[in-house]
This record gives structure tokens, sequence and C-alpha cells, in this order.
């Protein structure tokens, strides 16, 4: 037989409605279009960062500094290059009559931007502001009530509100803010008392090249010849790292909920093509009586189910592509991404591969199952199963491997892609095993009196039971229910639980030491019970490490070891006669207050272990272009969920006391105190402070978790809705066999409520016995997503999640009752002739 004339039979026997293979829609349609949507979202984000990495940057190439600017040497290596454009950014505070905010203050000089356009609203284009005129945030203008021609103070000057800003070309490359942005020139920051010895301010000079330039080896060369600097270089191709890692980490958690997805709703597949195939048997049965071989067969049911596998994935394409612009308007913000619609044929092939190939490895088994029998055993297969076919396991093998492979190549992350599917491959077998295990035991029970419940149990495990497609099934809609709510509570928990019950009130920057009394005093008039905690707070960076006389230098790391990120850059430093609070000595003795000795420090006991430091080995560290080198004296284990002050090297005194540096501080105020006298007393008589309401800072990280979490929940939703597309696979692959029992109880005289009954106590039975196993595996995968791929705190809300196991639970027995409902309406005598 021609594969034309197959197709022909194929088409005049499949439903136009696709009646017997629509679980295998369903299911291919769910996995494509978690797996569209999540290609095409990820690959819009990467094309807008790779598209407009120079504008997002504000340059080819960006040097930052802290508590200096470029020296005349290192500039003029950056002018070689092309043009050049410098910069400020520094915390500060602007006020407008008796309102006060924290602002992220941006100083440009005149040539920016170099790539891109600052346009304010009204949608004119502008340049830098000159003098004192100043563009500003919308989140400014409404804190503080302004309007264009509005004046407003900043430091000792006041500016004039130019406009109010509607693009800001270089915001994601900015990174994270602690208040609206305001554009002024580049001399208002030292204009405005801004910029005095110790301040903490960040220097920011961009490049465009003048000619095209090889981005990597510009920045090594740049690194070769200032290697002690300090610099900070970033590039057009990386111009939000923080957002590029942050895409990248959930873009490896979606694209594996929606390979889970699959993986779940294959079995499904496999479960709906057995129950087609079993529904078609007096078809097989006469085509093969009329002459048709067994290849034959392959062809025609292998034509239809190709048929419903490709419009499940064409319309999980569509609805993948339809649903970006959703996602894209609740991540808008937060990632750069367009909300229209976004089309990549790339996304859309991988995601239809896998629904194709998953539909192929899960439907070979029955197909070629029912190739090879002669027609009388498939009129039998009520009472006589059909047997396996071995060949069936080279198909199986060959797609297993090609989604692996497939998998492997695309992932950002192979080790991470393979883990999971060797996982999913040993929960497959965890679950089979338990299948098994389950019969076995059931079988081995004592018989109960009742002859339902004994009925019942013996479904579980008599010849040619459903159980083994029933566990896979119900522990993996069960673990999905866990996951779900685990991951859901745990960011949750994160946002509610941790940050508000330990944040202070107030951060406070650039409190000059000499007025720190004064700084106090001010406070307290406002709350006498206020607790204020001051520290030094200074910038520096390692400059080498390691045992005297056996100094590695930073700047010659080929690559920075796992968990010793402290090296990487500029990092905070403070000094203390005590030990913080928050911190725990674990190793090691503090100085004494007094101590005049050689330099020491204290560092955090996991990055010693990761630098591979001990007590005595020393440290080298770059302060304002002076070295420093101390001595460890102590290791310490640091409470970093904390949102005190928390540092990585804490020095003795007389290693920087004489270094020029301000104070940082974090205030609490007693419950109930008004803020808006405080701040006004400490913006007006310490203008060049900047206090920042933690509460704003909390909102963003609440908004951006809550959008993490919005994601998460979408994605572990699919897995949700697979899972119970599975269950009912399960129920229809057995429902030809439990149509002849509950035909052969009826005339033996069951009515509907018993047989009813029966088939709940058999999925009571079954459910209850994987909540267990569904409650470990899903805490554990859901563990693993928190804690390892998010890098979030674990703690997830136990009730809320035994809540979800139950309500899954219940979810999973209605849906099963549901299932068997057609099974009362069989008519005993119909059933019987059709045997």
């Amino acid at each position: 037989m021609s594969w034309s004339t197959a197709w022909r039979i194929a088409r005049r026997d499949l439903n136009a409605r696709f009646k017997g293979l629509r679980l295998l829609l369903v299911c291919i349609f769910l996995g494509t279009a978690a797996l569209a949507a999540i290609g095409t979202l990820t690959a819009a984000i990467e094309r807008e960062l790779a598209a407009n990495g120079q504008q997002f940057l504000g340059g080819d190439l960006q040097v930052e500094l802290w508590q200096r600017s470029l020296n005349a040497e290192e500039r003029a290596a950056l002018e070689e290059l092309g043009t050049v454009s410098a910069g400020t950014r520094l915390q500060a505070m602007a006020r407008k009559d008796d309102n006060a905010a924290p602002i992220e203050l941006k100083a440009v000089d005149e040539l920016y931007p170099l790539y891109g356009k600052l346009v304010i609203q009204g949608g004119r284009e502008v340049t830098a502001p000159s003098g004192n005129k100043a563009y500003i945030a919308p989140g400014a203008a409404d804190r503080l009530g302004l309007e264009t021609g509005d004046t407003f103070l900043i430091g000792t000057e006041t500016l004039e509100v130019a406009g109010i800003i509607a693009d800001e070309p270089d915001r994601l490359g900015e990174g994270f803010q602690l208040g609206p942005t305001i554009i002024v020139a580049e001399d208002v920051p030292e204009r405005a008392g801004l910029l005095a010895p110790g301040a903490m301010y960040q220097s920011k000079t961009r490049v465009a090249f003048d000619t095209s330039r090889d981005l990597e080896s510009v920045e090594e060369d740049l690194e070769a010849r200032f290697p002690e600097a300090g610099l900070d270089i970033d590039t057009a191709d990386r111009a939000a790292p923080g957002t590029d890692r942050f895409v990248s980490r959930m873009s490896e958690f979606l694209t594996l909920v929606g390979l889970a997805a699959l993986v779940i709703a294959g079995i499904g597949i496999g479960g709906g093509v057995s129950s087609y195939l079993d529904a078609r048997r007096q078809s097989v049965a006469t085509l093969k009586i009329l002459g048709a071989t067994s290849r034959d067969i392959a062809r025609i049911y292998a034509l239809q189910i190709f048929a419903a596998a490709a419009v499940g994935s064409i319309a999980g394409l569509a609805v993948g592509v339809a649903v970006v612009p959703l996602l894209a308007t609740a991540l808008e913000g937060l990632l750069p991404v367009d909300t229209g619609f976004v089309i990549d044929p790339g996304a859309l092939l991988l995601a239809s591969a896998y629904g194709l190939l998953v539909a192929l490895v899960f439907a070979a088994p029955p197909l070629m199952r029912a190739r090879h029998f002669p027609a009388m055993a498939l009129m039998r297969s009520n009472i006589a199963p059909l047997a396996r076919d071995r060949s069936a396991l080279f198909v199986v093998i060959a797609g297993l491997a090609a989604i692996v492979g497939l998998a492997l190549v695309t992932a950002s992350q192979p080790l991470l892609s393979g883990g999971f599917l060797l996982g999913a491959a040993v929960v497959l077998a965890l679950l089979a095993l338990l299948g098994w295990a389950i019969r076995k035991i059931a079988a081995a029970l004592p018989r109960p009196t009742s002859p339902i419940a004994r009925t019942a149990l013996a479904n579980i495990y008599r010849p040619g039971s459903s159980t083994g497609a029933l566990v896979t099934a119900l522990g993996f809609g069960l673990a999905s229910f866990v996951l779900l709510a685990a991951v859901q509570s745990a960011i949750d928990g994160n946002i509610e639980k941790r940050v508000p019950a330990q944040a202070p009130d107030y951060f406070v920057l650039d409190v000059p030491r000499e007025q720190e009394e004064r700084f106090s005093e001010l406070i307290l008039q406002t709350d006498p019970d206020a607790e204020i905690r001051t520290v030094p707070a200074l910038r520096g960076s390692v400059l080498a490490f390691g045992s005297e006389g056996n100094m590695t230098r930073t700047s010659e790391l080929e690559e920075i070891p796992d968990g010793a990120w402290a090296l990487r850059g500029e990092r905070g430093l403070t000094y203390a006669d005590a030990v913080p609070p928050g911190n725990n000595l674990t190793e090691g003795q503090w100085w004494d207050a007094t101590y005049g000795g050689p330099p020491l420090v204290s560092i955090d006991e996991e990055f010693a272990q990761a630098a591979g430091l001990g007590i005595g080995d020393r440290l080298t560290f770059g302060v304002l272009g002076v070295e420093v080198e101390t001595q460890i004296a102590s290791l310490r284990q640091v409470d970093w969920e904390s949102m005190g002050f928390n540092y990585v090297f804490v020095l003795s005194p007389n290693a920087l006391e004489n270094t020029p540096h301000n104070l940082a501080a974090t205030v609490e105020l007693a419950e109930g105190t008004p803020t808006g006298p405080l701040l006004q007393a400490l913006v007006r008589e310490l203008p060049s402070t900047s206090v920042i309401e933690v509460g704003g800072v909390l909102q963003q990280a609440r908004t951006i978790l809550e959008q993490v979490g919005l994601a998460t929940l979408a994605a572990a939703s699919v897995a949700v809705l697979a899972g119970l597309a599975v269950l009912l696979g399960a129920i229809a692959a057995a429902r030809a066999s439990r149509t002849y029992d509950t035909v052969v109880l009826r005339v033996l005289g069951a009515d509907r409520r018993q047989v009813l009954v029966m088939q709940l106590i058999e999925y009571a039975l079954l459910a209850s016995a994987l909540a267990v196993v569904a409650l470990g595996l899903g805490s554990l995968t859901a563990w693993l997503v928190v804690t390892q791929l998010f890098e979030f705190d674990w703690l997830p809300d136990w009730t809320e999640v035994l809540l979800v196991l139950g309500l899954g639970l219940a979810t999973v027995l209605v849906f099963a009752v549901g299932g068997s409902l057609p099974l009362l309406r069989a008519k005993p005598a119909q059933a019987l002739r059709a045997l």
C-alpha cells in the first residue's frame, strides 16, 4: 500500500473533531505552547539585548570607578579607541519646599548620549542638560510635585526642571536604582558639595569606537595596561549582565518546566494512543482480513496520529506566540522586551520538534504493538491483551536520543538540562517501580470483607490492570501540585517573612565623619527611642591574596574561583574595633580596640574557603590608588539575609581610618514616628547626605520577586494541566477493559452506585499511597528550583503546601470519578454483543 493510499484511508477514518485522539492533541498542545511561549519570549529579550547593547550600555565600552575619575593616562587610553563621554553617578536627596526624596543623580557631559536618544514627555528629543537645568524621571516629579519650569534643590544647588524624562536610553545598563533618576550637567555634583573627599560616588566613562573593534581584545588590553587600577569594564555585548543572568536563569527554568510538561504529557499520549487503537481494533482486524499488511496498518494509524500531533503542535505554536505579548506586559519594566507580537522561527521549530519527538516516543509502542497481531487476536484484545512489540524499543531509544541531543545542543547550561533529563528518567523509573510494588503489596494484603472494597483492591493488581499508568499519572500530577505550592510559597516567604522583619527604616549614605554627632542629635530630636548604627564606608579592590611570599595577583587570574566573587572589581570596605552585629567569629581572634600593629583583616568564611585562604594569609587592597597590605586575623559567618551593613572584609581601624571617607548609617524609628520632619531636618542640615527609605527599596524587590513568582506560577500551571491530562489519558486507556468489567459486574447484580464507589475506592487507595511520594518528589524539585536556580532562601509555607496537596488529591479524585462516569452508561447487552 502506497503512502497516498494509506493517507486516503486514514483521512476517511479520522474524525473531523479528532474523536479518540483529542487527548494526544491536548497533550501536544500544552507542551508545545509552553515551549513556544518560553522560547519566543527568551529570544525576543536576547535579540533586544544584542541589537541595542550599545544603547543600553551607553557606549561600546564603559569603565566604572568608585570615588575617583579616570586619571590622564587612563583617559588617554580610552581616547585612542574613539569618542569618550564621562559622567558621575551617586545617591542624593532632592527637595522642594517640605518634600524630600532620595534620587539617583546622573551627571553627564555634553556628549551624552553616545548612542540612543534622550526623550522627554511630549516626544521632544534633547541633548545633555547644561548649567542648572535638569531632566527628572516621572517618579521624582510625582514625589516632589514638580512640573517643567519648577525649581528644586540638590545639595546646595538650585536646579530648574527642563523636562520630564520619557525615554532614558541607557536606563537598563545603569542597573538597580534606589530612587528615580535626575539627569544634570557634569559639574553639578561638585558645585552642590556632593563630591567632597570620601564621598561615595561612581564615575562612568563611555567610549563610542571610531572603527570596528573586538570587544574582548580591547577589554583584555586595558586590563593588561592598568592591572592595579581597579577598572570595572563592561562591553556592549553584555550591556546588562544582571538582566542577562536573570533571563538565562528564568529561561532555563521555564524551558525545563516546558520539557517536564511534555514528558508528563507524553505519558498521556501513550495512554491516549493505546485507548484510540483499542477502540479501533475492529477496524484494524477488518483491514487485516481484507489483506492489509502490518506495515500498512502502521502507516494508516501513524498518519492519523501524526495529523493529530501536527494540529496540536500548530495550535500550540499559535497560542505560544499569542501569549508572549501578555508575558511581556507582565514583565514590562523588569526586562527589555517589546509588548507586540514576536515570531522567532528558531524557537518555534524547536518547540514543534520537541512536541513531535515526544509524540513519536510515546505513541510508537502501542502503535507497533498493534501492527503484528493477527485479526482474531485483535478482536479478542479485551480478554487477551496484546503482547509488547520489542522492535518499538529501537524507535523509543532513537526518539529519546534525539530529544536529549536537542536539549543539550540548544541549552545555555547543558549540565543543568542533562541533569534534569536524567532526573526525569530516574523519576519515571521510580514511578514504574512504585507501580509494580503497589501491585505486589495489594496482592499480599488481607481481603476486605466488603465485596465492593475487595473488588476495588483486586482491580489494583489483577492482570491487565492500569495501575502502572495510573501511578505515573497520579505521581506526576500530585508532584506538580506540590511543586507549584512550594515554589510559590517560598517566593512569598522571601518577600514577606525575611526582608521586612529585619529591615531598618532608613539607610543614610555619605554622613560626614565630623558631623556624626550632629547627625545623631537630629534623629534623636525626632525620636528619642531611635536605634542608630553608623559604620565607615569605603570602596576598594583585592589586588593580591595568598600566603606571605606566595601572593597571587588578582589581575593575573584567568578565571575567578567559584564562590570568590569578592575578588571581582571593587567591593565595600569598612573597619571596626569589635565584631559587627549579625556576624559570628568562627576562627581566629578579633583585635583589641587599641590595636596599633600591622593592619589586620577579618573575612567571610565562605569567601575564605572559595579563595583558599586561612588565618595568617595576606590580602592586599587597592583603596583610592593606595595599596594596603593586611594579614587575616579571623574568619566570620555573616548573616547576609539581614538588611544591616554586611561586609566580606572588615579591617582593623589603623588600616583605613586615615583614608578619606564618610559614614553610612541605618536608622530604625519607633513605630508610629512621623518620617517627614526627620527627612526635612537631615536634608536641610546635612545636604550632602542621601537618605534612602527602605520601604521603597523593598517595594522594588517585592515587584521583581512577584514577577518571578508570576512566571513560575504560569509555568508550573502548565505542568499541573499536563499531569491532569495524563490522568485522563490513563483512565481513557483503561476504559475499554473497564467497560467489560463494569458490564460483567452489572450482569452479576451490581448497581451504578456500587460501581462508582468501587472506582472511587481504587483511586483513593492509589492517590493516598502516592501522596507521600508526591510530597517528597515535588518538595525536592521545588528546593532545587528555589535555592539552586533562583538562589533564593528555602522558605516554603508547609501548611499551604499540604493544603494544596489535599486540593490536588480532591481534584484527582474528581477527575478520576468524572472519567469513570461513561462506564456507568454502558448497556450490558450492547457491550456484550461487541465482544
